[in-house]
């Protein structure tokens, strides 16, 4: 049975960021879906469970025997584990997209110390500005290809708790006994990358901005099928 590619977005950003790609799969005979985790932030911690919940409950429609495979952009990428722990479907290939890599085992920290000390002051009353808010125009900028894209993935973007970047997220043993693969845009992932080649998974290279899925939707959605077929 052909798999269905779950696209599961950074919670920093939102679906849209991953649409058009689910739109080429749909175009090119497979099946996508893009869960929500806009409402991930919404309430206290810890998260993780309301990520895993809010994949779980996108996929209710889908029948238990379809295969999945999980596909996870930036952070997105530390939640995989915990999502493949707490399916029903059986998980065929799991692609990392210019993401951030799960512990081998172990509690895996959603933002490494350095990211904290940068983020920190940006919290007022414990909430963060929007992932994009962040940082200057001359790095915004380059992301997108379009002002209308733009302007859908700013607006959508929920201002996250600072909470959320200080939680650790559970990773279970054997977690990566699947094919796994790495597609990376560009820096900073690239140490990610080379992680993930001595883990011994395939590696693609799509060179880009962090967001380059939603500015060459067609050849990420090609990547991802190959990567998860061979």
């Amino acid at each position: 049975m052909q798999p269905v590619f779950v696209l599961v977005h950074s919670p920093s950003v939102g679906p849209s960021t991953w649409r058009p790609v689910a739109e080429n799969l749909v175009a090119a005979g497979h099946r996508a879906r893009v869960p929500s985790l806009l409402h991930v932030g919404a309430g206290p911690a810890p998260f993780w469970p309301r990520v895993v919940d809010a994949v779980r409950d996108d996929l209710r429609e889908v029948p238990v025997d379809s295969p999945l495979v999980l596909v996870a952009h930036s952070n997105a990428g530390l939640f995989l584990p915990a999502i493949r722990s707490g399916l029903d479907h059986a998980v065929t290939a799991s692609v990392f997209v210019d993401a951030a890599l799960p512990a081998r085992a172990g509690p895996t920290p959603v933002a490494p110390p350095e990211l904290l000390e940068f983020l920190r002051p940006k919290a007022v009353n414990g909430r963060l500005p929007r992932w994009t808010d962040w940082w200057d125009e001359a790095d915004v900028a380059p992301m997108f290809s379009d002002p209308q894209v733009r302007q859908k993935v700013v607006e959508e973007q929920p201002a996250l708790p600072l909470s959320y970047y200080e939680q650790h997220i559970p990773v279970s043993d054997g977690w990566d006994d699947h094919p796994c693969s790495y597609v990376l845009f560009g820096p900073p992932y690239d140490g990610f990358a080379d992680e993930a080649r001595r883990r011994g998974w395939r590696v693609a290279h799509l060179p880009g901005a962090h967001l380059h899925q939603i500015v060459d939707p067609a050849r990420t959605a090609r990547h991802l099928v190959e990567l998860s077929t061979h």
